[in-house]
């Protein structure tokens, strides 16, 4: 079975080195080649074969506006593609932006341990609108969450999974006092009565 071709579109090098090695790891992904600007994405585009590239949004300075949407319509423009946009922030708009120009996923790269299996995906299924549902919805849950302090969002993370009170006291290493007083936070946080609230809330944004 031939491998998924993965084109690299990225200006920092460090990145292309890390996300060239990260791919080449898994048996059925090959990096087919890279870039570092836009006109030698294009230029590699019209010779390179490939079936999905990886493209950072923010290509280049960014003065005239994010140069990885302008790769991603050139690319397009030379033949169909399941681009994968990689980013370093969250922004609503860029997203609205990738998935407008022909992306099929949207990824932040400190997600970087899904990149295989998002390569995989945009090969076999091409349609950006469960993609785009998907991104808006964590980001939603994300945004539910930013109220919490990291310690807390271990024990919700927990408490989401269905942990037991002993469970997160030997997983956390906490005594029951403090993951009590732990859950009351979260609980007054995301404005709930139980646990079983602060899930549905988080995961359905149901009122408070």
């Amino acid at each position: 079975m031939e491998p998924i071709r993965v084109l690299i579109v990225e200006d920092d090098p460090d990145w292309i080195k890390a996300i060239t090695a990260y791919v080449n790891e898994e048996p059925d992904l090959l990096v087919a080649g890279a870039a570092a600007s836009a006109a030698q994405a294009v230029s590699l585009a019209r010779t390179v074969p490939f079936d999905v590239v990886l493209l950072d949004i923010q290509l280049g300075d960014g003065a005239d506006g994010p140069d990885g949407i302008d790769a991603a319509l050139a690319i397009g423009e030379l033949r169909p593609a399941r681009m994968i946009m990689l980013t370093a922030m969250d922004d609503p708009r860029l997203m609205t932006e990738a998935f407008a120009a022909g992306a099929v996923n949207y990824l932040d790269k400190t997600r970087f341990a899904e990149l295989p299996q998002a390569i995989r995906t945009a090969c076999r299924h091409s349609g950006p609108m469960d993609a785009l549902l998907l991104e808006l919805s964590r980001l939603r849950r994300e945004e539910r969450l930013s109220v919490l302090t990291p310690a807390e969002r271990e024990v919700y993370e927990r408490i989401e999974e269905g942990r037991s009170q002993s469970e997160m006291e030997r997983e956390l290493y906490k005594s029951e006092r403090t993951i009590k007083n732990q859950v009351g936070k979260i609980l007054k946080k995301l404005g709930v009565r139980s646990r079983r609230e602060a899930v549905e809330f988080v995961r359905r944004g149901r009122s408070r």
